[in-house]
């Protein structure tokens, strides 16, 4: 097994797009108090870390707490139409999105069993989805282009067959811009918000933790970094703790360790933006396989 989580990711030849100061996706994040009933008709955004390749053939505990709530989400939105989803294994000069009607299951990694490379996620892409989100980012003064022949990487079909095995929802994959850090990403989620009142799920896929070079040492008990990290993350979600959170790598322990690159981090700032100020998380995972990658999923929740 040559790695876990392979970055082969396409990186396409547009600028790199970071929104201007006046952009609605950039509106300042505030402080807001959080509420321990949160009730909302708005569609809740959702963290998920993918893990390694093998997460779509070892669910551990993290597959079915996503499969049990993506079934409770459709059960209180029967009229959801679709899924939004960034994931770090594609980056790209500038925001890129999802164009084609059929995306191709894309196998980016190498050295894993062969059962891993039969598995195929058919969902439909959705133009006219792109075209809305396409619209929003660019209303939002963030440039942004489609890409009409992308594949589904593993960084989104992975979770995405726990979530809906069925494949029944049309899916549009978001680029995470090269060179973006956790402001512009929060910006790029933010002017997606209004999509999760009109029956949109919005994912941010990437990891709480992830180290490769320790991947290969054996470990299966959590380091105890690790869980640092994690639960430090938590307490600032829980307290919406907009600096501490965008400030993570100088303040939170470990955070270097945890993330030599931060390109597995960055999505958590896509589904925080598009959850809007002071959304209260709710868990669903909390599970670390191979000692070092914390499978923390959790979904963001508007608030009363």
């Amino acid at each position: 097994m040559t790695s876990p989580d392979s970055p082969a990711s396409r990186i396409s030849s547009s600028p790199v797009a970071v929104p201007h100061d006046g952009a609605t996706g950039a509106r300042p994040i505030g402080n807001a108090a959080i509420s321990a009933c949160a009730a909302s008709a708005e569609i809740p955004a959702l963290f998920v870390s993918h893990g390694s390749p093998m997460f779509a053939l070892e669910p551990g505990e993290t597959g079915p707490a996503l499969r049990a709530w993506a079934e409770g989400l459709r059960a209180r939105f029967p009229a959801l139409r679709g899924v939004v989803v960034m994931s770090p294994h594609w980056m790209a000069r500038g925001v890129q999105v999802m164009t084609g009607r059929q995306p191709a299951t894309w196998h980016d990694f190498g050295g894993f069993p062969e059962p891993l490379y039969a598995l195929r996620y058919p969902a439909a892409g959705s133009p006219g989805l792109a075209a809305e989100v396409l619209a929003l980012v660019q209303a939002a003064g963030i440039p942004a282009q489609g890409d009409a022949a992308r594949p589904f990487d593993h960084g989104a079909w992975v979770p995405l067959m726990h979530l809906f095995p069925q494949a029944d929802l049309p899916v549009v994959q978001v680029a995470l811009p090269a060179g973006a850090g956790p402001r512009e990403v929060h910006a790029l989620g933010a002017a997606l918000r209004g999509l999760r009142a009109q029956n949109v799920l919005v994912i941010g896929s990437g990891s709480m933790t992830h180290n490769l070079s320790e991947f290969f040492g054996g470990a299966r008990q959590a380091q105890p970094y690790v869980t640092e990290f994690a639960r430090w993350i938590e307490d600032a979600l829980q307290r919406a703790d907009a600096e501490e959170l965008l400030d993570y790598r100088s303040r939170a322990p470990h955070a270097v360790r945890a993330h030599p690159g931060d390109d597995h981090f960055l999505p958590l700032f896509f589904a925080w933006g598009a959850a809007g100020e002071g959304a209260a998380a709710q868990y669903l995972s909390r599970e670390v396989m191979h000692g070092m990658l914390a499978m923390d999923s959790f979904a963001l929740e508007s608030v009363a």
